[in-house]
């Protein structure tokens, strides 16, 4: 038997008032660290290698500029906001990233998926204050104003700020809900940072992740087609929001607009040839197409000197100011009304940005701390709340074309943001013709990846099908009821799924490889031998209270014998051949003798003495599990058939010594508990 070592008490009340003091004390290095590692720009760009990286770095932020503008334009529309405040977003992040930020190479900014949750929120809460989702007039911000005149919507809704009343009309409302929902998730992300909760992610698997993107791409798809075709439908809220815009869709569509549907069918045919032939010669070009931008440019002048707008009634983007509107704080009141709908948003909006920098991290072999990719992405979130942006979050399309584009830190992230930044200073009003349908073109095309997934669900059921399974049902709850609940189902429906395989494992008896000393499933492989007397039981999970009863029916299923069953036999023949013999009959109750009856005592024959229980895929047990093995220990010794244990770790070992299985000072340990299956049969084969 070996022996285990000695564990040394550790007194953990010191050990917490040691830490506890530690982390409240304040020196100079200390306080420099602490600066240092909250803003990791400090560390690394003192040591930038100008020569080396700059040229890279230059070029995939232009590149990545270039890209984020239209896209930025575009997923407004998402969000239900003007499309200034987008290229907000897409500013602020890129700075904020570049100072706090751990990973060299992710692009933080604006991200479809967030940019819809954000906007569903949105939509609820202008629905339920009265305004009218459906006004496409747009709305003049002159001077900066974010108030709306009466003729662009003649609803307002009265906000008491600091005890003043103050009128605001449906823009001005709708961006103070983003700004609150952006504002509290920020507040949640850096709250997760400090209590280091970042194993949250830990319960979005791969499969809850890839249903979620496909079932809101579907969602976004949805959301989109209107603008396709250029027909005024209610914007659905609430759930099944995807099933109410189809048959809204199919019920409008003869008020299509002709020029749209046209415009609409060359954009996605320009877009879609474009993204393939850059997928199929990307190893030749040096940087992507920038396709999106000569599009809208394009669809600008196009609409612009064809008069679009005006005579085929084409809806297009409206008036973008220049500039930076005032700073201002977040409404309180509207963030108690959005706090739950923040927390979602936080953890979607952490988890994207993690599994990025990490994928990142991995490939370029260097390291990320998720504790602050959690300080630096809630940093993104309530900086930029103040001037007038909503969520982000790390995208991977603009990431990949990150990478391969030569980026090598976060200065790529700075040259972005001074091309939006131009964008928003001098070349903002140019947009003023493009058409919204050219911008739903560019969301659409931008879900490939996301719908491509489809694809793979054949090779994804090959490889595991309860993933699989996994995958169908967040996708489809995603998408046919709405993205949060989507993605409380997938999580539960996940974790479902762990305990239910927990709770019915693979359970097998063991046979003998000829000429080894490794035992294997009989069921699974050819040519193994019994083991005369012994049985050899494998159950392939913890033993806990939630599977006790199924191992106790496997065990007896397999071994063909209940031991309560045949003690109960036992007693019932021995009492009735107790009451023969009183009466002075030779006989028993079955007409047989008494040579017979002894027979008759044991009912089935059993073809073992010894039952090996295989304990290696058993990782720990609870109180129900120890006294499990204790019941079977007890029910079969009653049968004079040894119970054996073999392979236990160490936690079920102390788990057995605590529950007392072993007997007083765990004295028949040696006899009962062996650390390979060979011992144990070779134990039991030399037992009388």
């Amino acid at each position: 038997l070996m022996e285990r070592k000695t564990r040394v008490k550790i007194n953990r009340k010191e050990v917490m008032l040691a830490k506890l003091r530690k982390s409240c004390s304040c020196t100079p290095k200390k306080l420099k660290n602490f600066v240092m590692d909250f803003l990791p720009v400090l560390r690394w760009l003192p040591k930038y290698q100008c020569k080396e990286y700059i040229w890279g770095d230059v070029m995939s932020g232009l590149v990545i500029g270039i890209i984020l503008v239209p896209q930025a334009i575009a997923y407004s529309l998402l969000a239900g906001l003007k499309p200034i405040y987008s290229l907000y977003t897409s500013f602020f992040a890129n700075i904020i990233y570049f100072l706090m930020g751990t990973s060299r190479h992710v692009s933080v900014g604006i991200f479809s998926l967030i940019s819809l949750m954000v906007g569903q929120v949105v939509d609820r809460e202008l629905l339920l204050a009265g305004f009218d989702l459906n006004d496409d007039a747009p709305p003049t911000l002159g001077d900066g104003s974010l108030q709306n005149d009466s003729q662009s919507n003649t609803t307002a809704f009265n906000l008491t700020i600091a005890g003043m009343n103050a009128e605001c009309g449906k823009e001005c409302y709708a961006i103070g809900i983003a700004t609150a929902l952006t504002f509290v998730a920020g507040v949640y992300q850096v709250l997760m940072g400090i209590f280091r909760l970042g194993f949250v992610s830990m319960y979005l698997s791969e499969s809850v992740l890839d249903g979620f993107a496909t079932g809101a791409s579907l969602t976004i798809l949805t959301a989109q087609v209107k603008y396709l075709i250029g027909i005024k439908i209610p914007r659905s809220q609430g759930h099944g929001m995807l099933v109410i815009t189809w048959i809204n869709i199919f019920r409008n569509i003869s008020q299509a607009n002709l020029c749209d549907v046209i415009t609409s069918a060359i954009c996605i045919v320009v877009l879609v040839t474009a993204k393939e032939l850059g997928d199929r010669y990307k190893h030749k070009l040096k940087f992507p197409l920038p396709t999106e931008l000569v599009v809208i440019v394009v669809a600008t002048l196009v609409s612009h000197y064809g008069k679009l707008n005006e005579v085929y009634a084409s809806s297009v983007s409206g008036a973008i100011p220049t500039g930076f509107i005032p700073p201002k704080v977040p409404h309180f009141n509207l963030m108690l009304r959005v706090a739950v709908d923040a927390l979602p948003l936080a953890i979607v909006s952490f988890v994207f940005t993690v599994s990025l920098s990490e994928m990142c991290a991995k490939k370029y072999a260097y390291t990320i701390r998720a504790n602050q990719e959690m300080f630096a992405v809630g940093f993104c979130n309530i900086i930029p709340s103040f001037f007038h942006s909503f969520a982000t979050s790390a995208a991977l399309a603009k990431t990949l074309v990150k990478t391969s584009t030569g980026c090598q830190t976060q200065v790529s992230g700075v040259i972005s943001a001074m091309v939006v930044l131009l964008v928003l200073l001098f070349l903002a009003p140019l947009f003023y013709s493009l058409q919204k349908c050219v911008l739903a073109c560019i969301i659409i095309v931008s879900l490939r990846g996301a719908l491509r997934k489809f694809r793979d669900v054949p090779a994804r059921y090959h490889v595991n099908k309860v993933d699989t399974l996994v995958w169908v049902v967040t996708m489809s709850a995603s998408a046919l009821i709405s993205t949060e609940i989507g993605l409380l189902v997938g999580i539960v429906f996940s974790m479902l799924c762990i305990i239910v395989r927990t709770q019915r494992p693979r359970t097998a008896l063991l046979g003998q490889i000829q000429d080894t000393s490794f035992y294997e499933d009989d069921l699974e492989y050819e040519n193994l031998s019994s083991v005369p007397k012994v049985k050899i039981f494998r159950f392939e999970a913890p033993l806990y209270y939630a599977n006790r009863n199924y191992f106790l029916k496997s065990l007896y299923r397999l071994t063909n014998l209940d031991p309560n069953l045949e003690a109960a036999r036992r007693k019932k023949y021995e009492k009735k051949e107790k009451q023969h013999l009183k009466k002075g009959n030779h006989t028993t109750a079955n007409g047989l003798g008494i040579g017979e009856t002894t027979l008759q005592l044991v009912p089935k024959q059993i073809d073992f003495q010894a039952l090996v229980v295989d304990c290696s895929s058993i990782s720990f047990l609870d109180t129900t599990g120890v006294n499990t093995l204790k019941e079977i220990l007890k029910d079969y010794k009653d049968l004079n058939i040894s119970v054996l244990l073999a392979c236990c770790n160490p936690s079920v070992i102390d788990s057995l010594k605590r529950g007392g299985y072993f007997g007083k000072d765990s004295g028949s340990m040696q006899e009962m508990l062996f650390y390979s299956i060979h011992n144990a049969v070779q134990f039991a084969k030399d037992q009388k």
